[in-house]
C-alpha cells in the first residue's frame, strides 16, 4: 500500500513505515505538486502529525488537501490532538482519521501536574534567584501553596483524569467543565465554564484545540478566575486568549500562569518571557524518548492494522470504527 507522509515524521516512524509501505514523502520530494498529481488517483493512506512533531514545516490536513484523493481511506496522526486535520469532513467522506491516545497520557499529565507546582510555588523564579546569587543577600520570598485549592479541569478526557488522580493525594479537590456531564466521573460537574471559574483556584486547561475551542479561556473567565488564581495550559495555545492573558497577569488579575503551548508556536510573546509570575515550557508535554517512541509506533500499528483489513487501533470521535 502507498502511504504519503504529509509532513517529515521522526525517523522512527519513518522508517517503520518504509518496511511495511511504500512510503513517499512530501517534504523530500523534489516536486511536491507532481508526486501529489502522480499519487492523487489512487492512495488510500495518509500519515501526517502535530506541527510541534514534525520535522518539517506545518502542513494542514484540511478539506481543500483531502479532497484530492478520491480514493483516500485514512489518515494517521501523530499526535493525541487532530485540529490539524480536518476530521468533520473526513467523518463526511467515509475516510477514518487516528491518533495517538493513551501512550501519552501519563507523561503529558506529569508535565501539567509540574507547571503547576512550578507555577504556584515559582520554583523557576527561585532558581534564577539562586543562580543570580541573590540567595546569598537575603531569603527568596514566600510564595502561594498548593494547600487548600480547587483545581478546575477544563476538558476531563483521558488527560484530564491522569492529572486528576495526580492531583488529589496533593489534597486539591476536583471539579470540571467539559461540553457534558460524565456518569461515571466522580468530581461536581460545572456546565458553564465561568461559573466553575469563579470556584476554583486552578484552572487547568487539558481540552482539544480547534475553532470549537479558540479563546475559550477569555477575559471574562480570567476575571472570574480571580487574584488567588493559577492557570495551567497543556492542551493547545489557542484555545487562552493570550492578549487577555497578559493582560491578568500584568494586572494581578490572576496570580500566575504555567504555560506548555503558545498560539503561534514555536513564537512565545515578549511580554510572557518579561514576566517573572509565568512558567514557560516549549511544548514538552508528551516529550521524553519513551513516551515519543510508543506514539510513533501507534501511528505505524494504525496503517498496518488498516492494511490488514483489521481497522483502525485509534480512531478518533468523528470516526468511529465500526462506523455508527
Amino acid at each position: 500500500m502507498d502511504v504519503l507522509m504529509a509532513v517529515r515524521l521522526p525517523a522512527l516512524a519513518r522508517e517503520e513505515l518504509a518496511r511495511h509501505f511504500t512510503l513517499h514523502s512530501l517534504s523530500d520530494a523534489p516536486d511536491p505538486e507532481a508526486m501529489l498529481q502522480r499519487l492523487q488517483p489512487s492512495l488510500r493512506a495518509i500519515a501526517t502529525g502535530a506541527a510541534i512533531l514534525a520535522e518539517s514545516p506545518h502542513l494542514q490536513v484540511d478539506q481543500a488537501f483531502l479532497s484530492r484523493f478520491p480514493k483516500l481511506e485514512i489518515v494517521a496522526n501523530l499526535g493525541v490532538g487532530y485540529d490539524n486535520i480536518d476530521a468533520k469532513w473526513a467523518a463526511q467522506h467515509n475516510v477514518v482519521v487516528t491518533n495517538t491516545p493513551d501512550v501519552l497520557t501519563d507523561e503529558t499529565a506529569d508535565t501539567a501536574m509540574g507547571l503547576l507546582l512550578n507555577a504556584v510555588r515559582e520554583f523557576s523564579a527561585a532558581e534564577r534567584y539562586l543562580r543570580a546569587g541573590k540567595w546569598r543577600e537575603k531569603p527568596f520570598r514566600l510564595t502561594a501553596s498548593l494547600r487548600e485549592r480547587t483545581m478546575g479541569i477544563v476538558g476531563l478526557g483521558r488527560i484530564g483524569k491522569a492529572i486528576a488522580r495526580r492531583a488529589e493525594p496533593f489534597g486539591v479537590k476536583i471539579v470540571y467543565h467539559g461540553r457534558n456531564r460524565q456518569a461515571d466521573a466522580p468530581y461536581s460537574y460545572y456546565a458553564s465554564l465561568i461559573a466553575m471559574a469563579k470556584d476554583v483556584d486552578i484552572l487547568m486547561v487539558v481540552t482539544p484545540g480547534g475553532e470549537g475551542t479558540r479563546n475559550l479561556v477569555n477575559a471574562d473567565i480570567l476575571e472570574a478566575l480571580g487574584p488567588d488564581g493559577i492557570l495551567v495550559n497543556i492542551a493547545r495555545g489557542t484555545v487562552v486568549d493570550e492578549p487577555a492573558l497578559i493582560e491578568a497577569l500584568r494586572a494581578g488579575r490572576i496570580l500566575g500562569a504555567g504555560l506548555d503551548v503558545f498560539g503561534a508556536e514555536p513564537h512565545v510573546p515578549d511580554d510572557f518571557l518579561a514576566m517573572d509570575n509565568v512558567v514557560l515550557l516549549p511544548h514538552v508535554g508528551s516529550g521524553s524518548r519513551h513516551t515519543r517512541d510508543l506514539m510513533n509506533r501507534l501511528v505505524v500499528e494504525n496503517l498496518v492494522s488498516w492494511a490488514a483489513g483489521s481497522g483502525p487501533v485509534t480512531p478518533v470521535a468523528e470516526t468511529p470504527w465500526p462506523p455508527a
